[in-house]
């Protein structure tokens, strides 16, 4: 009776953050402001989860869903970062990465795809272009989902389960791992900035990292966006 009685009370919080979120973005929409949020961890850490919530809630016709996978191509197109510069938001619009360009930092240089010797540059670098989107005006949320490696073993035996999702995945890099902990620490370390810092995102449990990740967007866009439509802003002043 417990556990229902639970339910119940976190599908009454999800549903009240949807419904806040939904009124957040009409803000974003009318004052043409643009928005980026990362969804960033390993596989299995929970974030689609999270994700399927958001997309719920918001206007589908003024977001964008860039899912960011390891591409060999990439050395051969110019700068690593040119084809997030591509995937920027337009005026009131929000891109929302799942995964980003701290794939680089941390899945690229666990499984060995960049030399250690790029690392602090590729650090640069990402906290010049995200000081560069803030400059601009655009909102920066990084949410980082961290599992144990317990948590993401479960889900992605959960997954292997389903034949539909066992082909062409990528090996993915186990939160146990030294290599991983140790990419991780220097991701908090580096890049967890004035401007646009981090949110850890605990996400042993689905249900609690989706609320803790919607709780995030919300207070993020609350702070954010103006609280009253483009022809009312200063009217109040004036009056008085």
């Amino acid at each position: 009776m417990g556990n229902l009685r639970e339910t119940i009370a976190s599908d009454s919080v999800l549903l009240a953050l949807k419904d806040q979120l939904h009124e957040l973005q009409l803000a974003q929409i009318a004052h043409g402001r643009r928005a980026i949020i990362l969804f960033e961890g390993p596989e299995g850490s929970g974030k689609k989860s999270a994700l399927r919530e958001l997309a719920a809630a918001f206007d589908p016709c003024h977001f964008t869903v860039h899912q960011c996978k390891f591409d060999r191509r990439e050395a051969g197109q110019g700068h690593w970062l040119a084809r997030y510069w591509a995937q920027l938001p337009t005026t009131g619009n929000t891109s929302i990465f799942f995964r980003s360009w701290y794939r680089r930092v941390i899945d690229d240089r666990v499984l060995g795809r960049i030399d250690e010797t790029a690392v602090p540059r590729s650090f640069d670098e990402i906290n010049e272009f995200e000081a560069q989107q803030r400059d601009y005006g655009t909102l920066i949320v990084k949410l980082y989902f961290d599992a144990s490696a317990e948590a993401q073993r479960r889900r992605l035996e959960q997954r292997a389960l389903n034949p539909w999702r066992q082909s062409h995945r990528e090996l993915p890099v186990e939160t146990g791992d030294s290599a991983y902990i140790r990419a991780l620490a220097e991701v908090r370390a580096h890049s967890d900035t004035r401007w646009s810092p981090w949110k850890i995102i605990e996400s042993e449990d689905d249900q609690h990292a989706t609320l803790s990740a919607l709780e995030a967007i919300a207070e993020a866009w609350s702070k954010a966006m103006p609280a009253e439509p483009p022809h009312l802003v200063g009217v109040t002043n004036r009056v008085a």
